[in-house]
């Protein structure tokens, strides 16, 4: 079954938002680094790396099903925050909105009874999850640690590889 050019231009909208995501990650990441915190950065940098590979997923799939593939200018993204809580606030944010798209997404693959299109996006709705969880999870470690033991927090991201 070849992709409805409904479904094929969200998802591209799709791969546009996350390569916009990437980027967004690489320059809190860069803040982060800029502001002496090395292990947000690198966990930054991580989550950088895992916004572009969903980009190639959505396109290698794309290609599978006959999509057109539409690669578009990525509009710029914010260069700086208020803090660390701020950058991380952020995140969590962004990630709901993630979500929201890939719900959004679910949708219109169910609109147009594209059933292997759904399967597909449903491993990204099990990972927003995940993601959401995490970037809770990371704001309300800093909230607890405050300004104090914020090196703590950044020292324990920093262990992320992947």
């Amino acid at each position: 079954m070849v992709l409805s050019k409904k479904l094929a231009s969200a998802m591209n909208a799709q791969i546009n938002a996350e390569m916009w995501s990437a980027n967004l990650y690489l320059s809190m990441a860069a803040f982060c680094a800029q502001q002496g915190f090395d292990g947000f950065s690198s966990w930054l940098k991580c989550q950088s790396k895992e916004e572009t590979e969903h980009a190639y997923m959505i396109m290698d799939y794309m290609i599978k099903r006959d999509g057109v593939v539409e690669i578009k200018a990525i509009e710029a993204v914010p260069t700086e925050w208020d803090s660390i809580m701020d950058v991380f606030e952020h995140v969590y944010k962004h990630e709901l909105h993630v979500s929201e798209l890939i719900d959004q997404l679910v949708d219109i693959a169910s609109s147009e009874k594209d059933k292997a299109t759904q399967d597909f996006l449903w491993g990204f709705v099990r990972e927003q999850v995940e993601e959401e969880a995490t970037a809770k999870g990371i704001v309300d470690k800093l909230k607890i640690a405050g300004t104090q033991n914020i090196a703590f927090v950044d020292s324990q991201l920093g262990q992320r590889t992947e």
